[in-house]
């Protein structure tokens, strides 16, 4: 059996954020984020929109159903799109392959890390690691909280959450799912898609506010 951390152990502090982008023509809610190095990508409920994260401008838009969470492998897009998962490529906006989604339609975050993907289940407080071939789940991580997005950074696995007027970010224990690091969003400002551009900045999906919000990413001294 696991256990959480004593809550007065967890680092918490209020997440800052550095830039928000937004809201998007014609899509009032934001879901899905992920960044393959050089644009952030947004799943916007019929399209996926590549943004240019220095200028704000849309770059590149794909139409095609997209209403949870986003991926890249360095090479491919996923997208949830209802109760599958779609291997998209990102230059033609082709779907090379479609996967069943752990949650049956109930899915939320998503991202790619160590060969697999990672899929985050909203209400049923739990982050799947799947079989990107197959959609097998590979193991389990259970939450205590509402799963949105989910990002790995440096070994670092972190989840927003998202209950009622309060969204955090969280980083937790891979192993066991325990809380080790709390950035808290101002009331009101909703995660929904998380991903991490690989260095200080984490992007966010703003729910039905329809925007993307940059924040950065806490930075912890080496020995």
């Amino acid at each position: 059996m696991t256990t959480q951390r004593k809550t007065e152990s967890i680092p918490v502090s209020k997440a800052d954020i550095v830039r928000e982008y937004g809201p998007f023509n014609d899509a009032p809610d934001v879901a899905g984020v992920t960044y393959d190095g050089s644009r952030v990508w947004v799943a916007l409920g019929t399209k996926l929109a590549a943004i240019d994260p220095k200028s704000g401008e849309t770059t590149r838009t794909l139409t095609r159903p997209a209403d949870a969470g986003t991926a890249f492998d360095g090479t491919h897009l996923y997208q949830i799109a209802e109760s599958r998962i779609d291997k998209i490529d990102p230059v033609t906006g082709q779907v090379l392959k479609s996967i069943p989604a752990p949650g049956k339609g109930k899915d939320s975050g998503l991202t790619w890390a160590e060969g697999s993907l990672w899929v985050g289940q909203y209400r049923d407080r739990k982050i799947h690691q799947i079989d990107p071939e197959t959609g097998a789940v590979k193991r389990t991580i259970e939450s205590n909280r509402f799963v949105t997005g989910v990002t790995w950074v440096d070994g670092e696995f972190w989840h927003g959450t998202w209950e009622g007027d309060e969204s955090e970010l969280r980083r937790i224990d891979p192993a066991n799912g325990a809380v080790l690091e709390r950035l808290t969003m101002p009331p009101g400002t909703e995660v929904s898609g998380l991903e991490s551009d690989g260095a200080d900045l984490f992007y966010c999906g703003g729910g039905p506010r329809g925007k993307l919000r940059a924040v950065r990413r806490p930075r912890r001294a080496t020995a």
